[in-house]
């Protein structure tokens, strides 16, 4: 969704953007391309690779740009305050979920890792093996609307008695016996994987943090565009929009009249509706499909 970041950005020379999931620099090199000759770009990401090839593909822009391996939840420890507009492209990438040692993919046989930082030290082979049924069932429900939770975190606990998981297609095959697909477009185990890998990587919190650092660099009229690839990320830029767009706040966990008090907003919506790719773009990368871009702008 290049061409829509880029309207929702509108990057001039001179500006500043924040990229937080930098990946493979798509979007950071239109956006320097675009703030050509003077604007600048600080980008990070939690996965050493993709840094090294953000690095590599915007060497053409050398001394207008800062990238660094981190998690966008940090950016305002090393950005400036209200300086910049930005940008979050969640989710995995896709040379993340085309490398088998990544072990994102059941499409692949690989290690069951799921790090997108190789340096933390909890794998999916550790939460699978680790985890108890109760927590195994949560996590596949809450991260991936799993309607099998139960049955498959029973199912799991019991096979790892007789030999622990370590690969994808062992727990996918597991997976299938548990559900079987029965003429289902999706895999069966594709819920589970997107839950394990939420969980791995605690990326509804990173999330949550992240939005909240946004806001901090975001300079006056600013704009954060966020890419979203499933309802659980979807639902939580949409809660933190609705809440910082509030004229009020409230007590109580209960949004009742009595218990309002007027406050001056953070932020509005540029858009109220999430944009979608255009039927181009989809055909022409299919995993777009799901994805979905949301503006706000500071006041």
């Amino acid at each position: 969704m290049v061409a829509e970041v880029l309207d929702a950005l509108k990057p001039g020379s001179g500006g500043r953007y924040a990229d937080g999931t930098v990946g493979g620099a798509g979007h950071a090199a239109s956006i320097l391309n675009a703030s050509s000759p003077t604007g600048w770009l600080s980008g990070c990401d939690r996965d050493g690779a993709a840094v090294e090839v953000a690095r590599a593909r915007l060497a053409s822009f050398a001394g207008r740009f800062e990238i660094r391996q981190g998690n966008f939840a940090e950016l305002a420890e090393w950005v400036p305050v209200s300086s910049c507009d930005g940008l979050l492209d969640l989710g995995v990438s896709s040379p993340q979920l085309d490398s088998p040692r990544r072990g994102f993919s059941f499409q692949h046989d690989g290690p069951l890792d799921m790090r997108m930082d190789a340096r933390q030290p909890l794998t999916a082979a550790d939460l699978v093996n680790g985890a108890g049924a109760d927590e195994l069932a949560r996590i596949f429900w809450e991260f991936g609307g799993e309607p099998n939770a139960r049955r498959l975190a029973n199912a799991i606990v019991a096979e790892r008695r007789r030999q622990k998981f370590e690969t994808t297609r062992q727990l996918a095959g597991l997976v299938e016996q548990v559900a079987p697909r029965r003429g289902k477009k999706t895999h069966p185990a594709t819920r589970m994987f997107q839950a394990l890998r939420i969980a791995v990587n605690d990326e509804i919190s990173s999330l949550k943090m992240g939005l909240a650092a946004a806001v901090k660099i975001l300079k006056p009229g600013g704009r954060l565009a966020v890419i979203t690839f499933h309802s659980l990320e979807d639902r939580v830029v949409k809660d933190f929009g609705r809440d910082r767009a509030r004229d009020y706040t409230f007590s109580g966990g209960v949004d009742v009249p009595e218990l309002r008090v007027p406050r001056v907003p953070e932020l509005q919506w540029v858009v109220r509706k999430a944009i979608k790719p255009g039927e181009v773009e989809v055909k022409e990368n299919p995993r777009s499909r799901s994805a979905q871009l949301r503006v706000l702008e500071k006041i």
